[in-house]
């Protein structure tokens, strides 16, 4: 895979193979663990349902026995996150398995990927149900929201890294087909649900990240109609709607986290444009009337990037010192502008965050799985 800029050629596989591969042997050694293993008491949904508890939600000093009071940006340590975690950790550990795999061709990395997935797709006993029905409830408010499908974000590369999986001796034509159909079960769920239908409309970093769930889960399928779909809503609403004329995003802009909320958008959204870019047309440099596209949005995020002393607005309330990492916008934005500040920047950066919260807001972890 190689990326060619004006001044100088990139081998992105060889300058990520030496750290792949160790991340890869680690995850031969994990025990594969689906979201069966932990339950929420409070939740009302069954063993192989996904739980888990709106973030910022909290008890209401007024009313302590009362439905929680939200409190932007401020994450309560208390709420039921087990099953993010195992998620997070599945996704981590297939997307090193994969990307090894597809970089080495060494069937021992697709054995052990293959496992994950039979556990959590698969097998009967432990596999997750293809919804979200109970996903960041509230209490006393809700069972399950919308806003709950982020949870599976990280899903994404994995259904990538299934991809490079095809051909390899240890992902037999059943398994391949098991997994394929639950993707297909839940892609439909998150089309037709009242919730999938919530978070597709979202009008910030929800709704790019549904966008992009769709679009990976759709090019495992081979889903050309859903493709399309999501082709027409980058263009027409995704872009349009976010994105303001100096590249950054208002709403993200506007909360209280508002450079790692800007930074997440803007990963999710260049990962999203790379994705559905064609040979025909590049998203990354698509362009809307006024000038708004993903190469811009870089330029307006990466000066922050590279010295964030310059950013003018108050510092996150949480996790502030924690950011950056190695920003897969930079990437993106690199072999699409050809920019070797942008390159040099992601490679400098830390590329395996040990924060949780940080690790949670970097779903594209493995570029080479991106095939940019």
């Amino acid at each position: 895979m190689l990326l060619t800029f004006a001044l100088l050629s990139f081998n992105l596989a060889a300058h990520e193979l030496p750290r792949v591969v160790p991340l890869a042997e680690a995850a031969i050694g994990v025990q594969p663990v689906s979201i069966t293993a932990v339950a929420n008491p409070r939740s009302p949904g069954g063993p192989h349902d996904f739980s888990s508890e709106g973030d910022y939600w909290w008890p209401d000093p007024k009313n302590p026995d009362g439905p929680y009071i939200r409190r932007d940006g401020e994450t309560n340590p208390a709420n039921f996150l087990a099953h993010r975690r195992l998620t997070f950790a599945f996704a981590r550990d297939v997307g090193a398995l994969t990307a090894a795999y597809d970089l080495t061709h060494e069937e021992r990395f697709a054995e052990a990927a293959v496992q994950h997935l039979r556990v959590w797709f698969v097998d009967p006993a432990t596999r997750m149900n293809p919804n979200l029905q109970y996903a960041q409830s509230i209490k006393g408010v809700c069972t399950g929201r919308g806003t709950g499908l982020i949870d599976t974000v990280h899903f994404a590369e994995v259904a990538l890294g299934i991809r490079e999986l095809h051909g390899s001796a240890a992902f037999d034509t059943a398994t391949e087909t098991a997994v394929k159909d639950w993707f297909r079960d839940y892609l439909l769920w998150l089309q037709t649900h009242p919730y999938g239908i919530d978070e597709r409309n979202a009008d910030n970093n929800h709704g790019t990240c549904w966008l992009l769930q769709a679009t990976a889960f759709a090019r495992l399928l081979g889903d050309e109609t859903a493709l399309a779909d999501c082709r027409r809503r980058f263009k027409e609403i995704i872009l349009p709607t976010q994105m303001a004329p100096d590249g950054s995003f208002p709403r993200e802009i506007a909360r209280t986290k508002a450079y790692g909320y800007s930074i997440f958008n803007l990963d999710v959204m260049t990962g999203l444009a790379v994705l559905l870019s064609t040979p025909e047309q590049d998203f990354m440099k698509f362009q809307l009337a006024d000038g708004r596209s993903m190469i811009r949005g870089v330029e307006f995020l990466a000066s922050f990037l590279a010295d964030k002393s310059k950013w003018q607005r108050p510092p996150d309330v949480l996790y502030w010192k924690e950011w950056p990492v190695r920003q897969p916008a930079l990437l993106f934005g690199a072999v699409a502008a050809g920019r070797e500040d942008w390159l040099h920047l992601w490679e400098q950066l830390p590329a395996d965050p040990a924060v949780e919260e940080v690790r949670r807001n970097l779903p594209i972890r493995f570029p080479t799985l991106w095939h940019i």
